[in-house]
């Protein structure tokens, strides 16, 4: 009688591949927590977690809009020149007001995101193209209009930046609720559904009658604004104006924490969820290392590492 040799069942690496890439990023931070619970002093207190979550919040919110532009198959590099910008534009118009500063701010970053939005979707401009140029445009116009970092003196943006309610900070609940709001927009609304839809196939989208520009032009506009209200929050935070270095390479941070949180660069998909704990994974990142007394230079050395492994789960991701 001759018996028949039966291999072991392979693993399924597709699937376990595609585990990694959509819950990778929870994994990644579960094991940054483990890793510092047991080696750096005070990890677990709740100043600590106060501050990190404090520090994370600028990050989320400019996230939040770059995952809406990256489900639409886009980009937008002009974050960090936006969150300049605010910060220009609330120092010259604090006197009139935290209101009537804060009005003049979303007008500004308003027009940013119509001129993203009117390249990409009216004159078919590359995302990546068009958002470049208002990025080097936009910091130099927060540069024109205050030259030099300037302290701010107000109570209502101290009050901002270092209040809190229920002994929970400001930031942290404005980033939280913009958090549950995108969500809501891209799950629960029609805007969310046809975001989507362009991300996944554009041609389709326009042929099946969807608002295929305006919906572009919104997300661009979107994009922008909460790229200003981080950079509002940034400001008050510091309780001073710097154009020249605030929201740099925050595109770059954005980006990673969106792709490696699950939303693919080929679009289609937008993770809010994912794009959290993304934000949080390279907060983690930064701190773990500045605690143990890297030198800069290895904490951009990481970043960079975050940002390829991210690219290449994307490309994963991406193929349909």
């Amino acid at each position: 009688m001759t018996g028949i040799a039966v291999r072991p069942a392979a693993p399924d690496r597709a699937r376990i591949g595609a585990w990694l890439q959509r819950y990778g990023v929870y994994a990644g931070v579960g094991l940054l927590l483990v890793v510092n619970t047991a080696l750096t002093p005070h990890f677990l207190s709740v100043e600590n977690f106060r501050t990190q979550a404090v520090q994370v919040a600028p990050v989320l919110i400019v996230a939040l809009g770059m995952a809406l532009a990256i489900g639409t198959e886009g980009v937008d590099l002009s974050v960090g020149a936006v969150m300049a910008l605010s910060a220009s534009v609330t120092a010259l118009y604090l006197g009139y007001g935290l209101p009537g500063a804060l009005l003049v701010v979303a007008l500004f970053a308003a027009a940013v995101g119509l001129a993203n939005g009117a390249l990409v979707a009216l004159v078919g401009v590359q995302p990546i193209v068009a958002t470049l140029a208002l990025m080097v445009g936009g910091r130099g116009l927060a540069q024109v209009l205050l030259p030099q970092l300037e302290d701010i003196r107000n109570p209502a943006m101290a009050s901002l930046g270092s209040g809190d309610l229920l002994g929970v900070p400001y930031l942290i609940l404005i980033a939280a609720g913009l958090a549950l709001l995108v969500a809501f927009a891209v799950r629960r609304t029609t805007f969310g559904r046809q975001l989507l839809a362009i991300g996944d196939n554009r041609t389709a989208a326009q042929l099946a009658g969807l608002p295929v520009k305006r919906v572009l032009m919104v997300v661009y506009v979107c994009s922008a604004l909460l790229a200003a209200v981080a950079g509002v929050l940034a400001t008050a935070r510091l309780q001073a104006s710097d154009p020249t270095s605030l929201g740099n390479l925050m595109e770059l941070s954005a980006i990673t924490a969106v792709v490696v949180g699950g939303t693919p660069l080929s679009g289609g998909q937008v993770r809010i969820a994912g794009t959290v704990a993304g934000a949080v994974l390279i907060q983690l990142l930064t701190a773990t290392l500045i605690k143990h007394d890297l030198p800069p230079s290895w904490t951009q050395m990481a970043q960079a590492a975050v940002i390829v492994l991210a690219v290449y789960a994307a490309r994963g991701r991406g193929r349909r």
